[in-house]
């Protein structure tokens, strides 16, 4: 077991409200989580504070051992679609390309010359978005405005720009909402694949009844973490009603 992400008592307020509450969690290498919750849990703030995006009331997170900011490289982050300005007059290539940005220097006295090396960095970012437009099947699409695309095709777009990356862990936030179940099938054969190459996906995700199917872990979260671990052990009839709670409807759902 190999945990690349600590946790330690990590709590977050919003204006004196209290969201997460000492929450104590390790995240392991080349597994696909699901984080999932009601509505209000925290999910969305749990992924913001690990991210750097939200500041902690209390707590410490590392990554591989250290802060966030010294690995910004290999995380990548794909938002909730209502985040996005789709009407941005932007390319798919324009934005999987946006996947180097991290690894390119401020500044540089290159910016001045053409030099050799610079011209050889240009040719290899260009070939790692191409590769990353292939990966997920959608290159015949790299000069079609994003706000053209489905909602299953926009997902993989920022999730090529996560390969073109490099990225070594992936940050999900709701990404099957407004995608029909073939395409959400698609995006889970990329993911399941990202984590066969030692990739690690954490997923916010709604749907309690594709969990079992599709994930190696689950982290269940109501303001405080209720459990975490393997799918088949932790995700329970009992852990889901602590999770939550009077939302019957939710677990009559899954059972049906």
């Amino acid at each position: 077991m190999s945990n690349i992400i600590t946790i330690k008592g990590l709590s977050v307020s919003y204006d004196r409200k209290r969201v997460l509450t000492n929450i104590f969690l390790d995240i392991e290498a080349g597994k696909l989580y699901a984080v999932v919750g009601p509505n209000g849990a925290g999910k969305s703030t749990l992924f913001g504070a690990m991210l750097g995006l939200t500041t902690p009331t209390a707590g410490d997170i590392a990554f591989w051992g250290t802060s966030i900011q010294t690995q910004r490289q290999r995380v990548a982050y794909i938002p909730q679609k209502n985040d996005v300005d789709w009407t941005f007059p932007a390319t798919v290539w324009d934005i999987v390309q946006t996947g180097r940005y991290p690894h390119q220097k401020t500044f540089s006295w290159d910016f001045f010359f053409k030099s050799s090396a610079q011209q050889t960095q240009k040719e290899h970012d260009k070939a790692l978005t191409m590769n990353a437009l292939r990966e997920i099947g959608m290159e015949h699409l790299k000069d079609r405005q994003i706000g053209e695309l489905s909602g299953g095709q926009q997902q993989r777009v920022f999730i090529a720009r996560a390969l073109c990356q490099q990225a070594d862990i992936f940050f999900l936030d709701e990404p099957f909402v407004g995608v029909d179940v073939t395409t959400e099938a698609k995006i889970f054969q990329i993911l399941k694949r990202l984590a066969a190459q030692g990739k690690t996906i954490l997923v916010v995700h709604h749907d309690l009844s594709t969990v079992e199917a599709n994930f190696d872990k689950v982290i269940l979260l109501n303001q405080r973490l209720i459990a975490a671990g393997d799918v088949a052990t932790v995700f329970n009839k009992e852990n889901i009603s602590k999770a939550y709670g009077a939302q019957l409807s939710v677990l009559n759902k899954m059972a049906e």
